[in-house]
C-alpha cells in the first residue's frame, strides 16, 4: 500500500457513533464485557449511556458528549478526554491514569475514589466536583476552574495549579505540600488545617481567605503577606 493509499485509508475510517457503541454493547451482553480500548470516538454523543467498568483504555474521546453517562470504574487510562464534556457524569472509582482531561467539562462530575495519577486536568472545568478521596498529587491542573469545589483532605502535594481558580473552595485539611499555586485566585477559600508548607503562592489572590491552623513556613507566609488582597499581615498583627 502506497502512502497516499494509507493516508485515504486513515482519512475514510469513521469515529465510533452513538449507534455503534449502542449495538457493540448489545453484543457483549453488558457493559462489563465491553472492550472498546484505542477505539476513537471523536465527537460521539454517548450521554447518558451505561458505560460502567468498560475498557476504554488509551480511547480517543475528544470533544465527545459523555454527560450523565455512567463511567464508574471504568478503564479510562491513557485516554483522550480533552475538551470532553463530562457533566454529571459518574467516574466514581475510574481508571483515569495518565488520561487527558484538559479543556474537559466535568461541573458536578462524581470523581469520588478515582485514580488520577499523571492525569491532566489543564484548565478544565471542575466546579462542584465530588473529590473525596482523590490524590491528585503531581498531577497539571493549571488554570482549572475549581471554584466553589469540595476538596477537603484532597493530596495536591506537588501538583501545578498555577493560574487556577480556587475562590470560595473547600480546601480544609488538603496537603497542599510543594503545590505551585502562582497566580491562582484563592479569594474566599478555606485553607484551615492545610497543610502549605513549600508551596508557591507568587502573584496569588488571597481576598478573604481562611488560613486558621493551616501548615505555613516562614518562605509561605512571607509570600502570602504579600500576595493580592492579603489580609495576613493584619490578621498577624492581631494576633499578638
Amino acid at each position: 500500500m502506497s502512502i497516499s493509499d494509507d493516508f485515504l485509508t486513515r482519512k475514510e475510517k469513521q469515529s465510533l457513533t452513538r449507534a455503534d457503541v449502542e449495538e457493540r454493547l448489545r453484543q457483549a451482553g453488558s457493559s462489563e464485557q465491553l472492550n472498546l480500548a484505542k477505539e476513537d470516538m471523536f465527537g460521539s454523543d454517548l450521554s447518558g449511556l451505561d458505560l460502567h467498568r468498560v475498557n476504554l483504555s488509551a480511547a480517543n474521546l475528544s470533544a465527545a458528549n459523555l454527560s450523565a453517562a455512567n463511567l464508574s470504574k471504568a478503564n479510562l487510562s491513557a485516554a483522550d478526554l480533552s475538551k470532553a464534556n463530562l457533566s454529571t457524569a459518574d467516574l466514581s472509582g475510574a481508571n483515569l491514569s495518565a488520561a487527558d482531561l484538559s479543556y474537559a467539562a466535568l461541573s458536578a462530575a462524581n470523581l469520588s475514589k478515582a485514580k488520577l495519577s499523571g492525569a491532566d486536568l489543564s484548565y478544565a472545568t471542575l466546579s462542584k466536583v465530588n473529590l473525596s478521596e482523590v490524590d491528585l498529587s503531581g498531577d497539571s491542573l493549571r488554570g482549572a476552574i475549581l471554584r466553589g469545589t469540595n476538596l477537603r483532605g484532597v493530596i495536591l502535594s506537588g501538583a501545578n495549579l498555577s493560574e487556577a481558580n480556587l475562590s470560595e473552595a473547600d480546601l480544609s485539611g488538603a496537603d497542599l505540600s510543594e503545590a505551585n499555586l502562582s497566580e491562582a485566585d484563592l479569594s474566599g477559600a478555606n485553607l484551615s488545617e492545610a497543610d502549605l508548607s513549600g508551596a508557591n503562592f507568587r502573584g496569588a489572590n488571597f481576598r478573604g481567605v481562611i488560613l486558621r491552623g493551616a501548615k505555613l513556613g516562614i518562605a509561605e507566609r512571607y509570600q502570602i503577606k504579600w500576595s493580592k488582597g492579603s489580609l495576613f499581615k493584619r490578621s498577624q498583627k492581631g494576633e499578638n
